[in-house]
């Protein structure tokens, strides 16, 4: 069952006594009542009004916890736990020390939780849905084997190779969009700003136009007149396929499918896909995980709904009894070099090992990858400028070279 978190960051006014009967007043961010009534109660202040708002949006963009504060809170307590620090008194230092009220609110229940005797698991796991299934069934592992620092060692190292891997990815995907879209909005204004002037200059010279001229003219009086409509009809289009992709389990596998396909950039998703899915099963299982949950939380980090399909469809063939690297053989997703790793893993009992280092792998291709972008692109990018761009400028000047030279 989906965790669920109703509490929202709010900003609670408050008015009360001080301990030496002065009147006092202020504002708390917090994600409960609860919360801003225990802090008060720290202060020895009574209570006296209290009113809950809502938050400003710089104060939610600004506030808020994203996925690098839990890996940044992971880091901080595994490196705590290893020098000796105990659990609560981490997590308080943390607490005290971050600027986010959000990551303060979820600190200060998780502290609450433990001190009154609940599992470190379950207090994250009720406390906020930025900690997922991985983090909370890894933290169940470190508790039962006593081993927590190492633990979020793991989870720590785990998620800062994901989000390594995620800057990449979207590096790899920024750079040939914004080539594209610059592409377009130059041959858009030229279109629609440019030639309609050289097209009230041709219209002196009475003589007949070049072919190709003609056709750029043709083709500007189009983009005038359609290119409002065609941009709606392509919005339009985006919107109904992000609601057909939630609605249709089979539209969303296509269009994944389709993803995969594009030059360069489908190769980086797959590439992704594989050595998040590795990096989660390696750490989970070596973590102490059963290899069939490992594989179900796996799925999930995939990134990408084919590659889930197919880790789905090993864990199903997994847990009749097949060997792993048959039934990722079975589905017909996966490279020759990483069926045979899992095959020398699984037959070695190294499996963890031999998943870390596909993960290894697989990362450093997608850097030398991103590395190599420009390289990459470059031709395919002069020429796509060439011949747009180039070709818009050829036809306007090819009127004007046929004057010169009846003139001569």
């Amino acid at each position: 069952m989906k965790k669920k978190h109703p509490h929202q960051l709010k900003s609670y006014r408050w008015k009360g006594i001080s301990a030496n009967g002065k009147s006092v007043s202020g504002q708390f961010l917090a994600l409960s009542e609860t919360e801003v009534r225990d802090k008060l109660k720290q202060q020895r202040i009574q209570v006296k009004k209290l009113k809950k708002r809502n938050i400003s949006f710089l104060n939610k963009l600004t506030q808020r916890v994203k996925r690098k504060d839990i890996t940044l809170l992971t880091r901080q307590l595994a490196t705590m736990l290893t020098t000796g620090v105990p659990l609560v008194q981490a997590l308080k230092l943390v607490a005290d020390n971050h600027n986010k009220a959000e990551m303060k609110s979820i600190l200060a229940q998780i502290v609450k939780s433990v001190e009154s005797g609940t599992p470190l698991s379950r207090a994250i796991s009720a406390a906020s849905h930025h900690f997922d299934s991985l983090y909370i069934d890894l933290v169940e592992t470190g508790e039962q084997s006593g081993n927590l620092a190492e633990v979020f060692e793991r989870i720590a190292h785990y998620r800062e190779k994901s989000e390594q891997l995620k800057a990449k990815v979207i590096k790899a995907l920024i750079y040939p969009s914004m080539v594209v879209l610059t592409a377009l909005a130059v041959s858009y204004l030229m279109l629609t700003m440019v030639i309609p002037e050289f097209e009230s200059m041709f219209s002196g010279f009475g003589a007949d136009l070049p072919w190709f001229t003609s056709q750029v003219l043709h083709l500007s009086h189009w983009v005038q007149a359609y290119s409002g409509f065609v941009f709606l009809a392509l919005l339009a289009a985006l919107f109904s396929l992000h609601i057909a992709r939630k609605r249709s389990f089979r539209i969303k596998l296509i269009s994944s499918r389709a993803s995969l396909k594009i030059p360069v950039v489908g190769t980086i998703i797959s590439k992704a896909s594989i050595a998040k899915f590795s990096r989660t099963l390696a750490t989970s299982f070596s973590a102490g995980i059963p290899i069939l949950a490992g594989l179900k939380t796996s799925a999930k980090t995939a990134n990408n709904i084919h590659y889930q399909n197919a880790i789905a469809q090993v864990h199903s063939d997994t847990a009749a009894g097949m060997p792993m690297y048959i039934a990722m053989r079975n589905s017909d997703t996966f490279p020759e070099m990483v069926l045979q790793m899992v095959m020398i893993g699984e037959e070695s009992g190294s499996l963890d090992e031999m998943l870390n280092r596909v993960a290894t792998i697989y990362e450093f291709e997608i850097d030398s990858t991103v590395d190599n972008l420009g390289k990459i692109l470059e031709p395919m990018i002069i020429i796509f400028l060439g011949v747009v761009v180039g070709g818009l400028v050829v036809a306007m000047y090819l009127p004007i070279f046929n004057l010169m030279s009846v003139l001569g």
